[in-house]
């Protein structure tokens, strides 16, 4: 085990909440006071118990002589500490986008999250980033203290601390659910790192929740608009595919040859989401984890927002970009928008779901289909689309769209090159400026996309001129996304804001 300290905080500038610099002496404070916004920030090593914490840990404060900061967890199990019991450091919230020096380095780590290193190699993330293999090493060791095998480490073993802590499934089922390829190398590496072996960290916790379907707590930075995002993903929810429930939302899911069903709803008086999904979805439950968070936009950093946006985020600033859990999906959705109401594009997106989807078996009778695969809409003729009442021009950018996802022509899921993506989008028959820039908001989850001549945003600025708009929208790069959020909530009701294409396209 490596018991090197050379990565802790005194030797990395981080960024944070009021750009207060996050040396040694900082930190204490912040740990003596509990202050939550730096949670997942940095992790406490405390060289008494050989232990670390996040900052919000309910344990007595250490002593400052025994404690040693960290950028992130992986860099404190690195130097020997295993991770705390009361504040389990897998539950912090992740850094967001900009909370890293390098966007790279955090898109480096999101990815890694994410699970890319379980079936991919160093060198293939490294080439997906569009850098060399030695530069993606140096940024991740500069941002976060260790390697990107070692990052994704500690991810595996933290995820599956998470479910043996709160679940049920057997120690060979979480030792895969978490990326490992065998049981062997599960067992050995846990125990090396944590010092227990994973049956030893179950009877360890003997209140740990059973539960079947399989459950999971996501964490983000408050404050967050749950309302609001619940609001605006019922009005485009997809009979079927979606259902709201209260304050649940609901929906199918397939990954791979892997489907079923996840719920989703917030944890009362705690900054967590908790996720519920069919045991069927175990094996490719990073992937699953990491749709949820875009979905919901769990990693956006909302003070540094609402800073930035000024007055018109200043009446919510817990309101996200609702993003996509299937990106085809969105994109789809965005074409039957098109000089549509919200209303009219989800009942077009229904039917298609319903024709060209596949069937599949929940406990919830609201949902029985997956949303249509960019493989099964490219075989479609546009004639049979037509057929469920949606225009030949749709019809025809619909399967298009398809056929490019499906040849890899276009990919629709976030840390592509947006600029490219927008581009190859707007080769397509019928997708313009608007489409392309409502797909690269969701989709791609890119902060600043901003559809300049969507009629809502018109009304909402008083500004008919799609022009006049775009300029006025320069000063809230690089957050325009939000920003588009915030001006269509300003409208009388979400129901105002119809998805529409404008007449005439903007370059």
């Amino acid at each position: 085990m490596h018991t090197n300290h050379s990565n802790h905080i005194n030797h990395i500038n981080l960024t944070n909440p009021g750009n207060l610099p996050l040396n040694a002496d900082n930190c204490y404070q912040a740990l003596v006071s509990r202050d939550a916004r730096f949670d997942g920030r940095f992790y406490v090593g405390v060289s008494s118990t050989r232990i670390y914490c996040r900052v919000v840990c309910p344990a007595k404060t250490p002593r400052r002589e025994n404690c040693t900061f960290y950028p992130s967890a992986a860099a404190a199990e690195r130097a020997g500490y295993r991770p705390c019991l009361r504040c389990r450091p897998e539950l912090a919230p992740g850094n967001a986008l900009l909370d890293a020096v390098t966007r790279l380095a955090a898109e480096a780590a999101s990815r890694i999250e994410d699970g890319v290193l379980t079936e991919a190699s160093v060198g293939h993330l490294a080439a997906e980033l569009g850098i060399s293999e030695r530069h993606l090493r140096r940024v991740v060791e500069r941002e976060f203290g260790v390697t990107p095998i070692e990052l994704a480490q500690t991810h595996r073993l933290l995820l599956a601390k998470r479910l043996l802590t709160d679940t049920d499934l057997p120690v060979i089922e979480v030792a895969y659910a978490s990326g490992f390829a065998s049981l062997r190398r599960f067992n050995a590496l846990f125990k090396e790192r944590y010092r227990l072996n994973p049956t030893g960290l179950r009877k360890a916790q003997p209140h740990r929740i059973l539960q079947r379907p399989l459950g999971c707590d996501l964490a983000y930075r408050p404050p967050l608009d749950w309302a609001a995002l619940l609001g605006f993903l019922s009005a485009r929810a997809i009979a079927g595919v979606e259902q709201i429930d209260g304050l649940r939302y609901r929906r199918t899911a397939a990954f791979g040859k892997h489907r079923g069903w996840l719920a989703v709803e917030p944890v009362p008086g705690k900054a967590l989401l908790r996720v519920s999904l069919a045991p069927a979805l175990a094996p490719v439950l990073p992937q699953v984890l990491a749709a949820v968070k875009r979905l919901f936009d769990l990693l956006a950093p909302p003070e540094v927002i609402a800073a930035h946006l000024g007055t018109i985020a200043a009446a919510n600033p817990g309101l996200r970009v609702p993003g996509a859990f299937d990106g085809f999906e969105v994109a789809v959705r965005a074409i039957l928008g098109q000089q549509v109401s919200v209303k009219a594009a989800s009942t077009l997106a229904s039917r298609l779901a319903a024709a060209f989807g596949e069937p599949i078996e929940t406990p919830y009778p609201e949902l029985r289909v997956l949303t249509p695969s960019a493989a099964r809409l490219a075989g479609v003729a546009p004639e049979e689309i037509m057929a469920l009442g949606i225009t030949r021009s749709r019809a025809t950018a619909l399967v298009a769209l398809a056929q490019a996802v499906t040849a890899g022509a276009i990919r629709l899921e976030p840390r592509v090159d947006v600029a490219d993506a927008m581009d190859r989008l707007r080769d397509l028959p019928g997708v313009g400026e608007w489409t392309a820039q409502y797909i690269a908001m969701r989709a791609l989850s890119w902060p600043d996309g901003f559809p300049h001549g969507d009629l809502g945003i018109r009304k909402a600025l008083g500004e008919p001129n799609p022009n006049r708009v775009f300029a006025l929208a320069e000063a809230w790069r690089p957050w325009r996304a939000y920003a588009a959020m915030h001006l269509w909530k300003s409208l009388e009701t979400p129901l105002c804001l119809t998805e529409l294409e404008p007449q005439t396209q903007i370059a």
